[in-house]
């Protein structure tokens, strides 16, 4: 009999100690990223810069302009410049744009183009938590464009700044078209 009540006792200790407990849960904030492959390696812009995923379409040339604009696509009736994120960025490209590229446009502040990658591998909400800060050892003249990097399946994805690089875009091509 007394080893029910200590049992008893012990079980009414347990109750009393678990109520006290409190799990909050409580929602982390989220970032949504659009994970794309571009010549081998895997990179993301935040989701909020990028407007459409197009597929892959006829890209007309323009003369004259910078060597990282493509050219310009019609969507809907609206003329957008389509241009080389390898190119721009210094990064070896793998000869032709493959056949199941996309092209993502991406807006900021009224600047607008569209940017060809090699494959969208995934559009998801990561925990902010998740996003670490670029390593240290990056090369000093890619810096600029690396605003973090994350996880996604076991491989590191490199989050780039477009609106960094629309901004830089446009710099680019007001300076190449004086």
């Amino acid at each position: 009999m007394a080893d029910e009540a200590k049992i008893s006792a012990l079980m009414l200790e347990a109750v009393r100690l678990r109520g006290r407990e409190k799990v909050v849960d409580v929602e982390e904030e989220k970032v949504k990223l659009v994970v794309f492959s571009l010549s081998g390696g895997c990179y993301a812009f935040n989701g909020s810069y990028i407007k459409e995923i197009l597929p892959n379409t006829r890209i007309f040339f323009v003369p004259g302009v910078p060597g990282f604009i493509l050219g310009v696509i019609n969507v809907r009736g609206d003329i957008e410049s389509v241009i080389s994120i390898n190119r721009f960025l210094g990064l070896a490209e793998e000869g032709e744009a493959p056949q199941n590229g996309r092209i993502l446009i991406a807006e900021k502040n009224g600047l607008r183009t569209g940017i060809m990658v090699d494959a969208i591998e995934d559009v998801r909400d990561f925990p902010l938590s998740s996003i670490k800060l670029p390593i240290s050892t990056l090369d000093k003249e890619k810096k600029w464009v690396v605003s973090g990097e994350t996880m996604l399946g076991g491989q590191s994805v490199a989050i780039l700044d477009a609106g960094g690089i629309l901004e830089k875009i446009a710099a680019e091509s007001g300076a190449a078209a004086r």
